[in-house]
């Protein structure tokens, strides 16, 4: 008999099936037995009548709280049973699997009058036996929800004419400074781990694609210790020729975003609402557009906030959240790009305009940046004048050459999976991946 997924058991009431899963709850009485099941679809009630089924009661005493079993059983309606008024009445039940006592709580627990309250375990903890945490509703909709996400995404390029591609994470040189890499041990030699698919999204570009995108792992070797930032994500970055300027990038990003909103919104926005009281909002565009001088001058009115004139060529943090007020209080929007950064904070890789302002972008989320975009310098000479500015000319070499022979003005931009999946849930980035990676995490 094949297994029958929880969500499907409407379907067979009065029909023998067989479902598999975890144990979630579990109350063992003289005469009756309730099991409550998990699979990654829903859960189901099994109900023991003991003096009726006297053959699984050995079974029933070895059951543990997250063993593993299989249930064989009648399908019953009953309008007693809370989970849906359906239950199973078992015909056999084989335990696949003992579960040892938890080493972590997953959640708070309240007291009752026999135990105490227990109290969840710290991001850390849970981390470390993250294949138990991992068990939950609400980390199992998390990745339902990416999954949707990716997909959305991948299938709106897809609609685009873009196609999929997939670039070495083993390079031979830097692919955004020299810095924050990752360096490994190559035969004779030393590499790096790709800081992203930059340089060769570009050479899918000389190479006449048009349009590319690529989802794969980002590593950056940044000692960051805050609640948006880890060493290892899945990068989500796309590229694409013959635009005409950076804000042909900027469309494409807020046409992507809301695309992929509306599908997130539409298939569990209420179960988001429901297990982390978090609203999915569809952006309308276009998304609020605003200079970097201009946000600084703004925040500085309206909330009294100041920088020193050295950083203001670049987004702070704070200034990053703080845009997330001004954006909602101007526009009741939860998007903002920020435009015209100084070319020193900027890779050298952006197109510049007449007045040496480069042509791109920061794409703000609900206080966070989410995105750098840009178009990219196309023209071989100022290209390669403009690693030479700094100080990059020798070790993109081999990627200089991709200019050298013919390429079309193009632009894109990255996105971070988890960071993306950690705003939509307003969590923690530790909490919003499969397995965080950090300068203090390398297991499990």
């Amino acid at each position: 008999m094949e297994k029958t997924y929880i969500s499907d058991i409407r379907n067979f009431i009065g029909e023998k099936i067989k479902v598999q899963g975890f144990v979630e709850n579990f109350r063992n009485s003289r005469k009756m037995a309730f099991i409550v099941v998990k699979d990654i679809t829903g859960k189901v009630q099994i109900t023991v009548e003991k003096e009726l089924k006297p053959e699984l009661c050995d079974t029933l005493e070895k059951i543990t709280g997250d063993s593993v079993i299989t249930v064989t059983g009648t399908v019953r309606e009953d309008d007693y049973v809370k989970l849906g008024g359906i239950d199973i009445v078992p015909d056999e039940i084989i335990i696949e699997s003992i579960a040892d006592a938890l080493p972590i709580a997953r959640k708070d627990i309240p007291a009752t009058k026999k135990k105490a309250a227990v109290e969840r375990s710290s991001i850390d903890q849970r981390i470390d036996y993250r294949w138990i945490d991992l068990r939950t509703d609400e980390n199992q909709l998390m990745f339902k929800v990416q999954t949707v996400m990716v997909n959305a995404m991948r299938q709106f390029l897809l609609d685009r004419k873009f196609i999929e591609i997939h670039t070495p994470k083993l390079i031979g040189a830097a692919s955004e400074s020299g810095a924050n890499v990752f360096e490994v041990k190559y035969f004779d030699r030393n590499a790096y781990l790709a800081q992203s698919p930059q340089f060769y999204k570009q050479m899918a570009m000389a190479g006449g694609f048009e349009r590319i995108f690529e989802v794969g792992p980002v590593f950056r070797a940044e000692k960051s210790y805050t609640s948006k930032h880890t060493t290892e994500f899945t990068g989500f970055d796309l590229e694409f020729s013959y635009i005409t300027s950076h804000k042909d990038v900027m469309k494409m990003e807020e046409e992507l975003l809301k695309h992929m909103l509306s599908a997130v919104k539409e298939q569990y926005g209420e179960q988001i609402k429901e297990l982390f009281g978090t609203e999915v909002i569809v952006p309308e565009t276009p998304f609020p557009v605003i200079k970097l001088a201009d946000l600084y001058k703004a925040l500085e009115e309206e909330f009294g906030y100041t920088v020193d004139d050295s950083e203001k060529n670049d987004l702070t943090t704070d200034a990053e959240r703080l845009s997330y007020e001004w954006v909602k209080k101007h526009y009741n929007h939860e998007f903002l790009f920020v435009t015209d950064f100084g070319a020193e904070k900027r890779a050298f890789y952006h197109m510049r305009d007449e007045n040496g302002i480069p042509m791109g972008y920061d794409l703000i989320w609900r206080g966070v940046e989410i995105t750098t975009g840009a178009q990219r310098e196309h023209r071989y000479e100022i290209l390669k004048a403009q690693a030479e500015e700094k100080g990059l000319a020798e070790d993109v070499k081999f990627y200089l050459e991709f200019f050298r022979y013919g390429c079309p003005p193009h632009g894109g931009f990255g996105l971070g999976v988890d960071r993306l999946t950690m705003l939509i849930f307003g969590l923690h980035i530790k909490e919003a991946m499969f397995l965080f990676r950090g300068p203090n995490r390398l297991t499990p």
